[in-house]
């Protein structure tokens, strides 16, 4: 990240995050390690064959992901609430905090459209950005084994 201005964020619990775009031709999913999808499989007390057929894609390069429920997560409740809030994605985690997101000023005045928190509250540490990004990176590579 080669920016220098400050980004402020607060999350809301909006949900805006976990929901697809209006209008929008691009395809949203939530990209799971192996180490993710077993604490989620453990914490939802199903079996690893129905956590695979109920709740996980597997895309044709390989890549692991949460299935959506027309234009939502799966897990997201009627209430606009996740309901594997403890034990959610570093996708989940690090967001706003993403590559394609936090690396243009385009990305991130594109992204508050649909995210309330995003300008709200005080400025993130460049530190905890930066970690965010790489942690995501990090997981974004295991989402292919």
């Amino acid at each position: 990240m080669s920016r220098k201005r400050k980004l402020r964020f607060e999350c809301t619990g909006c949900g805006g995050c976990c929901v697809g775009r209006p209008n929008s031709k691009l395809e949203y999913y939530v990209a799971v390690t192996p180490a993710e999808r077993e604490r989620i499989r453990k914490f939802l007390g199903v079996s690893p064959a129905w956590f695979r057929r109920r709740y996980l894609q597997r895309f044709d390069d390989g890549q692991h992901s949460l299935r959506w429920n027309g234009d939502r997560c799966v897990f997201l409740d009627g209430e606009k609430r996740c309901r594997i809030y403890p034990v959610r994605p570093t996708q989940c985690v690090t967001y706003p905090f993403w590559p394609e997101i936090v690396e243009s000023r385009f990305g991130w005045r594109a992204e508050a459209r649909h995210c309330e928190g995003i300008n709200r509250g005080a400025a993130v540490p460049l530190v905890h950005v930066r970690r965010q990004l790489a942690r995501q990176r990090r997981a974004l590579k295991l989402s292919f084994k």
